[in-house]
């Protein structure tokens, strides 16, 4: 059979969810006990996803909402970002959860849309003029006196509070579902946590779903030290040969095609089992293989168009928002990495601070700027003190290979 690019299945693309969700299965079917607990009261954890990027974060916050949807819940998700503070986006999301929702009294409706309304309102801070005032478009007036103090975890569990009745009022639930949770502010984060606690107490049918790097822990852990007990966390790595085959093969038989044994292992070589990966190098193998089965040979010949695929969309972009400064710091970590004794794997661990500054002949309080400047930007994180790691899988085997 011959494969036709046009029926081409697979589909790289930042938050892009693949033909074939492999190897979330365990997770899926968690969350599904999580919201039924949580819409019966019960107590139950809000969620934390962690990863490095490429695992497929994003997907699964993606698929994770439309579990809560089909179940009848209201829902609203938000990208954190850096320097942006929480009310805007928090406002706009739950907006729409309570549009979801489908309350049928508009009475409580209004009333809690008047307290969103007021809690956006503080974002100019108080006193400021109509025309200063950002609204997340709700038509219902502001309700004065409710999660308007200014104090983000105060109005916070306000909000959060009056959000949990409305939703058990109909037996349901309200989910947040909050992606690059790690780059929230330090105060963003305490007053979330504090939401989190108060839920936990009450058993308000609301639920916290966060997805963020490796060090994500380590930061809610910084602003609240029970965070830990606050959330459940969920490392999302890459996934297992059975789960990376199935991605491929799944998708690969709804078009009438197959992988032949050798294809598949030659594959998971060349993918190290990361999602994102995965679908580059699906994308380019059958754009190019001429007939099905598809080989190793097949493999071998679009790894080139692969690489450079990623060189440019995935590795190139990241690399250039790094400085000249910044970028010889970053392959500095990805010489030391390699110099490295290995493990047997081809996970790059994360290296030393120490070591990175020795390797470019400075002071480790002189790369400083430069190391912190690259945690904002998001290429690195410090899982622990004194340790750096790229926040991209592979990133250092691309540095090198670039030179």
């Amino acid at each position: 059979m011959v494969v036709d690019p046009i029926r081409n299945p697979y589909a790289p693309g930042a938050g892009q969810r693949p033909p074939e969700l492999a190897g979330r299965d365990e997770q899926l079917a968690a969350f599904d006990v999580v919201l039924e607990r949580v819409a019966k009261g019960r107590p139950e954890r809000s969620l934390v996803l962690t990863g490095l990027r490429g695992v497929g974060k994003t997907v699964l916050l993606n698929a994770l909402r439309g579990t809560a949807v089909r179940k009848g819940w209201g829902t609203g998700k938000l990208e954190a970002r850096p320097g942006q503070g929480l009310r805007r986006p928090l406002s706009s999301a739950l907006h729409q959860a309570v549009r979801e929702l489908g309350h049928g009294d508009q009475d409580s409706v209004d009333h809690v849309l008047g307290v969103i309304k007021s809690f956006a309102h503080r974002d100019a801070g108080a006193g400021a003029k109509l025309k200063d005032q950002w609204s997340p478009g709700i038509d219902a007036p502001a309700v004065r006196g409710r999660a308007d103090s200014g104090d983000i975890e105060i109005d916070l569990v306000e909000l959060f509070t009056d959000l949990g009745g409305l939703a058990a009022d109909v037996g349901k639930g309200i989910g947040i579902f909050v992606d690059e949770m790690q780059d929230l502010g330090p105060d963003d984060v305490s007053a979330l946590c504090a939401a989190c606690h108060e839920l936990s107490q009450s058993g308000l049918p609301v639920i916290v779903v966060g997805a963020g790097l490796p060090h994500l822990p380590a930061v809610l852990s910084a602003s609240k030290s029970h965070s830990e007990r606050l959330f459940r966390y969920q490392r999302i790595d890459r996934l297992s040969r059975e789960a990376a085959d199935r991605a491929l093969e799944a998708p690969a038989a709804e078009e009438e095609a197959a992988y032949d044994a050798e294809a598949l292992a030659a594959m998971y070589d060349a993918t190290g089992g990361y999602p994102y990966f995965i679908q580059a190098y699906g994308k380019a193998v059958w754009d190019l293989a001429p007939r099905s089965p598809i080989t190793a040979a097949d493999v071998a010949v679009a790894a080139p168009e692969a690489d450079a695929e990623l060189a440019v969309g995935f590795f190139g972009s990241r690399y250039e928002r790094a400085t000249p400064g910044e970028r010889d710091y970053l392959m500095a970590m990805a010489d030391v990495a390699a110099a490295a004794p290995a493990d047997g794997s081809d996970v790059e661990e994360s290296v030393t601070s120490a070591d990175v500054a020795a390797a470019l002949g400075k002071k480790p309080q002189s790369l400083s700027p430069a190391r912190d400047s690259l945690l904002k930007k998001g290429l690195v994180y410090s899982g622990e003190r004194g340790r750096i790691a790229f926040t991209v899988p592979h990133f250092g085997r691309y540095l090198r290979e670039r030179g």
